[in-house]
């Protein structure tokens, strides 16, 4: 007996050892009672889960490339643009050209700053350093804090919103006021930046026992049938993008919702415009 249990505890060492060596695999679970066959099974249960660990990390270093692989190509171009504009400006006696120069590099250092405004934001939200609130508060007041940034955007293209308050214009939600309005707000600007002069974004609501709801419809361009499965992608521009998209607000706005266990729908024809449905549910689903 004694002897048995020498030659079980060797060869756990001995796997141990080749564990510490780099080794990935897991022998399988043998049926027996005693002592050392609970601790052999929590050894490679152990070993089993930091084996996962190992995978999660490596998984996340290469995310974390590809997302500096990213950010690197987005800020590119703007900086690209600033140094010419800078270099221009050196020279450039026109006052009026000057005037142009300094406007361009304006607008890319605004650019820029958005870009690493919402790419912390994502981050924040990613690595749980930010804490959602449960507050309460009606869709109408959501939906009017969500139009407030986008006043001046919306009044230079002449864009007529139609607030469809009807009979649940009360429903009230609980959400982190701050987050979800900012998540509206992104989606109202897409929609918004997506639609020529003129246009029309219409906000309605839905409230039933499941979920409220707030839909939010364009009559802009409209998204490609092959780019709907990837609007929510992280620096994804479809076919119908702006000129300067980056493909980040989108993101950030399901980012938000979902963490709140929400959910966001689209529906869009090309050339007809789009259909955002922002559900809250009052229950876990």
């Amino acid at each position: 007996m004694f002897g048995k249990r020498r030659k079980e505890l060797e060869e756990l060492n001995d796997y141990l050892t080749r564990i510490l060596s780099g080794e990935t695999t897991l022998p399988p679970l043998e049926n027996e009672e005693g002592e050392l066959s609970i601790l052999r099974s929590n050894i490679y249960k152990a070993v089993g889960r930091l084996i996962n660990v190992k995978d999660y990390e490596k998984e996340s270093k290469i995310n974390l490339a590809n997302a500096l692989a990213d950010i690197t190509h987005q800020l590119k171009t703007p900086l690209t643009s600033i140094t010419v504009m800078n270099d221009l400006l050196k020279d450039e006696t026109d006052e009026k050209k000057r005037q142009e120069f300094i406007a361009i590099q304006s607008a890319q250092i605004e650019k820029m700053n958005w870009l690493v405004q919402n790419l912390l934001k994502i981050s924040k939200i990613d690595a749980g350093s930010v804490t959602l609130k449960q507050e309460r508060i009606s869709l109408k007041e959501l939906v009017s804090l969500s139009l407030v940034p986008l006043l001046v955007l919306l009044e230079l293209k002449k864009i007529n919103v139609i607030n469809e308050e009807g009979s649940v214009s009360d429903a009230v939600i609980n959400c982190d006021k701050k987050w979800t309005a900012e998540a509206l707000t992104n989606i109202m600007k897409n929609c918004a930046e997506h639609m020529d002069e003129g246009g029309r974004l219409s906000v309605s609501y839905e409230d039933n026992n499941i979920y409220c709801a707030v839909k939010i419809e364009d009559n802009g361009s409209g998204i490609a049938k092959e780019d709907l499965p990837h609007i929510f992608e992280r620096f994804y521009r479809g076919k119908n993008s702006s000129a300067d998209s980056v493909g980040i607000g989108l993101s950030l706005s399901n980012t938000i919702i979902e963490k709140q266990k929400g959910e966001i729908l689209v529906e869009s024809e090309v050339g007809e415009g789009s259909v955002f449905t922002i559900k809250f549910y009052k229950t876990v689903i």
